[in-house]
């Protein structure tokens, strides 16, 4: 069944489901059941086998932990904990008062947000869990629907990593870039300066990011995002109480009296400062020969730096709340225990769900979903003037199956520097620059993706939610930048491309105008 049409089935059976019945872990369960039986062909003990082997290997792999998967889930438990006493410590009452005087707006609250996802873009799970931290109690307070916040902090996280040299996106991206020139001889631009070329040509992130910024300062609700709004103004209700929601405290824990902004902003710093500086450190211990920063992100150990970052955090809001506690008498130390079990469990629902995604990505692998899509097209007889808008398309389609906007690039851009070097090598960074705005695309519209996971926990949103309101934005951000890639495809003109996209842009913009009675509406319930 590996590297044929079965291969796809899986992920198809498993949105499908995900879609119908909106309850992601039997969704994904069932995908994962379908993979192992196809890679076991429909043997039972072997299904099983393959299962259980799916499962052990995000925690040990080759006989030794595997560091990347655990990580990740140890350092969602330190947010939960360290979300736990920034609420305990007052910190989160102190921050939304403060933020209540200054931040007058809910389209303030929801551009705060925008902008802390564009300025933070080292890493995308970095961004999404540390944007909702932050961004969350504002967004609370101006009855900004939780939807709304998962959706800005998506679509700023990946799109930002992937256009960023000095992120951990960006310098892979340009060292997979280097192979590939090299291996096909171009040698007049170097890996960086194509890198920087191709970053216009990411027309989906430049479509995804006016969108956003459409959406915030205007008030688009399109689709079922205008439901969610709608509760969140009428009703102060910014998520569905009768929703499983990742992230959100559930135990009524105490509050300090006593609780300042810094209680919130302290540790958050201390998770930040953490984070880049375990990043810089790890990467510039792997650099062999001269230490730059691009090689640096390069060779960066992501998932140490976001436990170290994570440590960093931690200890800072358990020495706010030894204050709080021992010195100001704000609240009762006894809480402690209360409140990391408190954290810990407010993160299981997002720990599930990234268990069961990694289970159906790791079998999904297994059967070379990714391999035949590629196929399809590397012997498809095509004009090649198609071949960006193909590349982007089939990128889409393939993070959106698989999960993983990583695993796409990861095997369509050799593919599509190859096409692109024995048909035409004037649409070779075209190419590669579809297959990156392919795969952010995909990776936003898949459910089963880790970004969309962790974006719906940092917001504290219902992950399914999630995915179904952004969809439209997302299809929407695609479609304009499809016509992007067309255009250069045809005509080789990158700016052509972008001008194109800045029209449809502005074209939403005044097909989205807001009424006088919207207007007075929100001002109403402000």
């Amino acid at each position: 069944m590996e590297n044929t049409i079965f291969s796809i089935v899986p992920p198809i059976v498993a949105i499908l489901m995900v879609i119908i019945t909106r309850r992601v872990l039997l969704s994904l369960g069932v995908g994962i059941v379908v993979a192992a039986l196809l890679l076991a062909e429909f043997e039972i003990g072997g299904t099983i086998a393959i299962i259980w082997d799916a499962v052990k290997g995000i925690f040990v792999s080759e006989e030794a932990i595997n560091t990347s998967s655990v990580y990740i889930i140890l350092f969602l438990l330190l947010l939960g904990v360290i979300t736990a006493f920034i609420s305990i410590s007052g910190g989160s009452r102190a921050f939304g008062e403060w933020a209540m005087k200054r931040v007058k707006t809910r389209v303030g609250a929801q551009f705060v947000g925008f902008v802390l996802g564009i300025i933070i873009f080292i890493d995308d799970y970095f961004n999404a869990l540390a944007v909702g931290q932050v961004t969350r109690p504002i967004t609370d307070r101006k009855k900004v629907s939780r939807a709304k916040l998962a959706y800005i902090i998506d679509s700023t996280s990946a799109p930002i990593c992937v256009v960023s040299p000095v992120s951990s996106w960006g310098a892979t991206i340009i060292v997979l870039i280097g192979t590939i020139l090299s291996t096909h001889g171009v040698t007049e631009i170097s890996a960086f300066s194509a890198f920087m070329q191709m970053v216009p040509m990411n027309f989906y992130v430049w479509a995804a990011l006016g969108i956003v910024l459409i959406v915030v300062l205007k008030n688009v609700n399109l689709g079922p995002m205008k439901a969610h709004e709608e509760r969140a103004m009428k009703e102060g209700q910014v998520y569905n109480p009768s929703k499983p929601v990742p992230g959100e405290l559930k135990d009524d824990l105490p509050t300090s009296s006593t609780g300042t902004i810094g209680d919130l902003v302290w540790p958050i710093i201390a998770l930040f400062v953490g984070t880049v500086g375990a990043m810089l450190w790890t990467g510039a211990q792997a650099v062999e020969g001269d230490v730059t920063i691009l090689k640096i992100f390069e060779n960066t150990n992501v998932t140490l730096s976001l436990i170290i970052g994570g440590l960093f955090g931690f200890i800072m809001s358990m020495i706010l709340f030894l204050r709080q506690a021992m010195v100001l008498r704000g609240v009762n130390s006894n809480v402690f225990g209360k409140g990391i079990i408190a954290g810990i469990k407010s993160m299981l629902p997002a720990v599930y769900i990234l268990i069961f995604a990694w289970s159906i990505g790791e079998l999904i692998g297994r059967l070379e979903t990714g391999t035949y899509l590629a196929g399809v097209v590397e012997n498809a007889n095509i004009n090649m003037a198609y071949l960006p808008i193909i590349m982007f398309i089939l990128a889409g389609f393939m993070a959106f199956a698989t999960g993983t906007s990583w695993g796409s690039f990861g095997i369509l851009l050799p593919i599509a520097g190859e096409i692109a070097a024995v048909s035409d090598i004037s649409l070779i960074l075209p190419a590669l620059a579809a297959v990156l705005s392919g795969a952010v695309f995909g990776d936003h519209c898949s459910p089963i993706s880790d970004t969309t996971i962790l974006s719906s926990t940092g917001a504290g949103a219902n992950h399914i939610d999630h995915v179904m309101t952004q969809l439209p934005y997302a299809l929407i951000s695609a479609g304009m930048a499809a016509v992007g890639h067309l255009i250069v495809g045809f005509t080789g003109n990158t700016f052509i491309g972008l001008v194109a996209v800045i029209v449809l842009l502005v074209g939403f913009w005044f097909l989205n105008g807001k009424s006088t009675g919207q207007v007075l509406e929100e001002k109403v319930i402000q």
